[in-house]
């Protein structure tokens, strides 16, 4: 049986169909794949820009914040409070009695005990200052019966100022009538009762109690500044200082004065 033969023609378009066909599938092909690709001629210089910041930056990274360090515990038991007024020395400040401080603050007291401690050496220093220049005074001959204008201490009583003046000073002092010593009591109470009553320079008079009988209320400061003298630290030793001189000189003033010999230095008079 002889076999069976196509024209050429059939078997030229069957070809032609065929590529056809293959071209069709290739071109679908990569139209599917480009459809996944963003073409460049679409982006705009500032969306390229964009896109390739967005790929550049990176996600910030949290960086682990440490705890905070809880805070000590409050110590247990009375502080030790702090003693403006120690002297100086050589090596450095030297705080003589510092063991009775710590005793009157924390063992029997409190801070507002070492505030009125501190307010009382003050008033006595200043108390002394004043007793030093009186009793000098006196002892260098500046007495009042060369700077009055009066004679008599008291017409009543028959004292004068000479009288006084020829005797000790501590003779002079007991020789002083009532009336005087009042005077001198009233002088004194004046700034007390200032201190009492007032609280930054004013009157309190709403209270039930008075601001310098609670505690720390009293600290020896009037407030009284007329020639607006900055007060700093080292005035405030100084004056701290001086009066704890002027303590001690009265003391051994008035001792050289009533027993002969009992101060063994040299005195100006």
């Amino acid at each position: 049986r002889l076999p069976l033969r196509l024209p050429d023609n059939s078997i030229s378009s069957k070809k032609k169909f065929n590529m056809k066909f293959s071209s069709l599938l290739l071109t679908a092909f990569l139209s599917s794949a480009q459809a996944f690709v963003v073409p460049h001629a679409c982006l705009s210089p500032a969306s390229t820009s964009h896109f390739m910041a967005d790929e550049a930056v990176e996600e910030p990274v949290e960086t682990p914040v440490a705890d905070e360090p809880a805070a000590p515990p409050a110590p247990a038991g009375p502080q030790k409070v702090p003693c403006f007024g120690a002297t100086p020395w050589i090596g450095g400040p030297v705080f003589v009695g510092e063991n009775y401080w710590d005793k009157l603050t924390m063992e029997y007291g409190s801070e507002a005990t070492g505030t009125f401690l501190r307010a009382a050496e003050l008033k006595h220093g200043r108390s002394a200052m004043l007793a030093t220049v009186g009793f000098a005074f006196h002892k260098l001959g500046l007495t009042l019966d060369h700077i009055s204008i009066h004679e008599y201490l008291s017409v009543t009583e028959g004292i004068k100022f000479a009288d006084l003046a020829a005797m000790t000073p501590l003779e002079a002092m007991k020789h002083v009538p009532a009336q005087g010593l009042t005077q001198m009591f009233a002088l004194c109470a004046i700034p007390e009762i200032y201190e009492l009553t007032h609280k930054d320079g004013k009157l309190v008079s709403d209270a039930t109690v008075a601001p310098g009988l609670t505690p720390g209320g009293l600290t020896g400061d009037l407030g009284w500044n007329p020639l607006k003298v900055e007060v700093t630290d080292r005035r405030r030793l100084a004056e701290l200082q001086n009066g704890r001189a002027a303590m001690v000189a009265i003391s051994a003033w008035i001792a050289a004065s009533e027993i002969s010999g009992s101060v063994p230095i040299p005195l100006p008079w």
